[in-house]
């Protein structure tokens, strides 16, 4: 049996070789049909990282912990004022870095809106009592000086970090470094100033939109140590108090499919420590259905280059074939008077096909390695030759990367040996199926 199929094969090189264009073109279908599969394939991979990457940076891979103020159960304080004891505590942040084993970061941060002044001139901010890896987890670059250091906080320092449209206000004229402002009776140096940065917006109930560029930073220990707990507001000739230690946990994960089971841990960690509900759980759903979906896109997509690869190399295989069995008609005549069976005659027909999918596919698997060599050699001529045009385009497409998915090369294989399989499958059958008489009499 492997001795007739090795003949067959040999056979079927020997035919396919007495008409080397027809089959070089057959070939170069196929040939071009898989690497354009490899190619859109990678360079939709690397849409979609890039994607991906982007929507995580507006935090799809967060579980945010924040404080909320609870339905009014205030405790009288003495003198007519009310205070409420709410929100997250800082025992709950060690408590959530202790027992989540696949926390990539957790950044505590507590906010307080504060009027601050450098002489005459006055802004309110927001100030953020933070730690540095804030800014890491914000996004949030330096246009002068630096950020905020582990070493500022231990032992508390009066220093802060301004937002770029707090230092343009209290120091119009003056760089601010190593200049002084006043929050309420505390003084600190300044010691960075962050670049300019558009506001995010609310998406959805998951994330509220955030001014940055208003902001104040200062180390979180210097906050509870300058400021404290406590925040007392006058409303209607009465005094309101509220102690809030922590405003907002924020647990970064490694990846999105850690979020969900993440947020149930967290859950259950806060109604084992708080009697009353003075805190929420926010996982942002929004940006995780939109990544679900963005990926379901591009699934999509590479299915629709898969299927008209398949039919465009398949039509040219079936051409080439059926043209191939109305030459060969009195071979296949002579093969039948001389014993021949159907089924090797069916054999034939689709060894010559598979065998020119499979040197397509062959040669196309290995172009489909050239993706990213190409896509370099391209930016570069561009960059080059067209640089006005160049620098028109958004970074992202300059920035692309293909990333060539191993399952694109095993189903490359697989869909070129499919190709010669179905589309050879009529020729071969109409082949066998031929009169051996009506053959022997073909011209």
């Amino acid at each position: 049996m492997i001795q007739q199929t090795l003949l067959t094969l040999r056979l079927g090189f020997f035919s396919l070789l007495l008409h080397k264009l027809r089959s070089g073109l057959a070939v170069l279908g196929i040939l071009i049909g898989i690497t354009a599969v490899i190619w859109l394939v990678a360079l939709g991979e690397g849409v979609s990282y890039q994607a991906q990457q982007q929507i995580k940076d507006l935090g799809a891979n967060n579980v945010i912990v924040r404080s909320v103020k609870p339905p009014q159960e205030s405790s009288n304080a003495g003198g007519g004022g009310m205070f409420m004891t709410y929100g997250v505590l800082r025992a709950d942040f060690k408590r959530l870095t202790t027992n989540l084993p696949f926390v990539q970061d957790a950044v505590p941060m507590r906010e307080i809106r504060r009027e601050v002044r450098n002489n005459d001139r006055y802004v309110e901010s927001r100030v953020v009592g933070c730690t540095p890896e804030y800014a890491t987890l914000n996004h949030l670059k330096l246009e002068a000086g630096r950020f905020l250091t582990a070493r500022d906080g231990n032992p508390p320092e009066n220093v802060a970090v301004l937002g770029a449209e707090t230092a343009r206000t209290l120091f119009p004229v003056e760089s601010p470094l190593g200049r002084s402002l006043r929050i309420d009776n505390d003084f600190y140096v300044i010691v960075g100033v962050m670049a300019e940065r558009d506001a995010s917006a609310a998406i959805g109930g998951s994330l509220a939109a955030q001014e940055f560029n208003l902001d104040v930073y200062i180390p979180l220990s210097t906050l509870k140590a300058r400021i404290g707990d406590m925040v007392f507001t006058s409303r209607s000739g009465s005094r309101e108090g509220e102690v809030v230690e922590l405003s907002q946990i924020t647990v970064s994960l490694p990846d999105v499919e850690h979020v969900e089971p993440a947020a149930e841990v967290i859950r259950g960690l806060m109604e084992k420590y708080h009697d009353k509900v003075d805190y929420s759980v926010v996982v942002p759903k929004e940006l995780l259905r939109q990544a679900e979906l963005m990926r379901m896109m591009f699934n999509l997509l590479l299915i629709l280059i898969a299927g008209i690869s398949l039919v465009v190399g398949g039509i040219g295989i079936m051409n080439i074939m059926l043209a191939t069995v109305t030459e060969r008609t009195r071979e296949i005549g002579v093969r039948r008077a001389l014993g021949a069976k159907r089924r090797d005659i069916i054999r034939q027909f689709l060894i010559e096909a598979v065998v020119l999918t499979s040197v397509g596919g062959g040669l196309g698997v290995a172009l489909g390695f050239l993706i990213k060599p190409t896509v370099h050699a391209v930016r570069w001529g561009m960059t080059r030759f067209f640089p006005d045009m160049t620098a028109a385009l958004p970074p992202s497409i300059m920035q692309l990367e293909p990333r060539i998915a191993p399952w694109s090369i095993i189903a490359s294989l697989v869909i070129a040996i499919g190709v010669g399989v179905l589309f050879g499958l009529y020729p071969a059958r109409r082949a066998a199926m031929m009169d051996p008489i009506e053959a022997l009499r073909h011209e």
